[in-house]
């Protein structure tokens, strides 16, 4: 029993201390990632494991031949050990992370639902309160001067244009989120759809005093689904107008590089939050404080308007960003050529 006990404190004793170096270098890691954790948790515990036999065997003053059987037993047995359990540490690893991305991606998308719904509802009970304001005079013939019955069945159109467009845009993000968007892509000519959404935009930004500016040429031709390509173009652009102070400039220019093109919308609003930045794509964000387009603003977007584009521009295998000008922001889509 004595020599038990012994073997026993000594396999403890120099299992303890490569535990305790194990424990103070895992403290000193504290911030690096779940793998190096594994890793360092795995190397402690196998080198404990080995430092232990090695100890005791040589208080056992074993043979130099018998010796070497040991510590290659304890080798073999170490590099399987690390060897397995690295590997299964790794994928445990991916696995703890996978699952946390993806429960902060579900906390995401479950806020924007949430940020949805609400600007939805803001969006669409505002024009209704209106709508039904005007009606119920109209019916009641509280108003009877021609000229307001007119300005009334005006702003009743306006507003059902307003609230028309709110649920298509729903129904397109809908399509998007489904993944039920089927795009049939063809050589479409960029300058015709970028000149088509300039003539829908010219009557906003005439009204808001903005000036927008088109190169001339250089307009490549790109593979994509025009509908599509052209509402991401129209979003752009009402983006800009809409959010550029009056007598600003929004710029809209297009390039090709390699295999793919470009198309770049620049406006003069002053620049993005930082820390709004990585937001600017989310479904319902309109940033703080809260820009409510006002009358004659091209339409309530729902803060679905750049969610959209976001989505369209991924379905043609392309991608969009946005960074800061220093007198504004540019929005950049690149899309593979024709």
């Amino acid at each position: 029993m004595r020599d038990v006990l012994l073997i026993f404190a000594i396999a403890l004793g120099a299992a303890f201390g490569i535990g305790l170096a194990g424990a103070v270098l895992l403290r000193a890691l504290r911030r690096s990632s779940i793998t190096v954790h594994l890793n360092v948790l795995l190397t402690t515990t196998v080198v404990a494991v080995a430092v232990g036999v090695m100890a005791v065997a040589e208080a056992m003053f074993l043979s130099a031949h018998d010796l070497e059987v040991v510590l290659i037993t304890v080798a073999a047995a170490a590099v399987v050990s690390l060897a397995v359990g690295g590997h299964f540490g790794r994928r445990l690893a991916r696995a703890a992370v996978w699952r946390d991305q993806a429960r902060e991606r579900e906390r995401q998308l479950e806020k924007g639902r949430r940020d949805l719904v609400a600007w939805v509802s803001h969006d669409l009970r505002t024009p209704l309160a209106g709508l039904r304001a005007m009606a119920e005079a109209l019916e009641d013939r509280v108003v009877r001067d021609p000229d307001t019955v007119d300005e009334y069945h005006r702003r009743i159109r306006l507003e059902t244009d307003r609230m028309t467009r709110l649920v298509d845009d729903l129904f397109e993000l809908s399509r998007i989120n489904a993944g039920a968007l089927r795009l049939s892509l063809t050589a479409v000519p960029l300058g015709e759809v970028v000149s088509d959404a300039l003539a829908s935009t010219i009557p906003l930004a005439d009204a808001r005093r903005i000036k927008l500016i088109a190169s001339e040429s250089g307009w490549p031709t790109v593979a994509a689904s025009e509908p599509e390509l052209a509402r991401v173009v129209a979003n752009l652009l009402l983006n800009a107008v809409r959010y550029t102070p009056a007598d600003g400039t929004v710029r809209i220019e297009a390039g090709r590089e390699e295999d793919h093109a470009w198309l770049s919308v620049a406006d003069t609003c002053g620049g993005i939050p930082p820390a709004d930045l990585p937001r600017v794509f989310d479904i319902a964000f309109r940033g703080e404080p809260a820009r409510t387009p006002g009358p004659g603003d091209g339409g309530a977007s729902g803060g679905l308007g750049l969610a959209i584009v976001h989505g369209l521009v991924e379905a043609h295998g392309g991608r969009v960003e946005v960074r800061n000008t220093p007198d504004g922001c540019q929005f950049m889509v690149r899309l593979a050529t024709a």
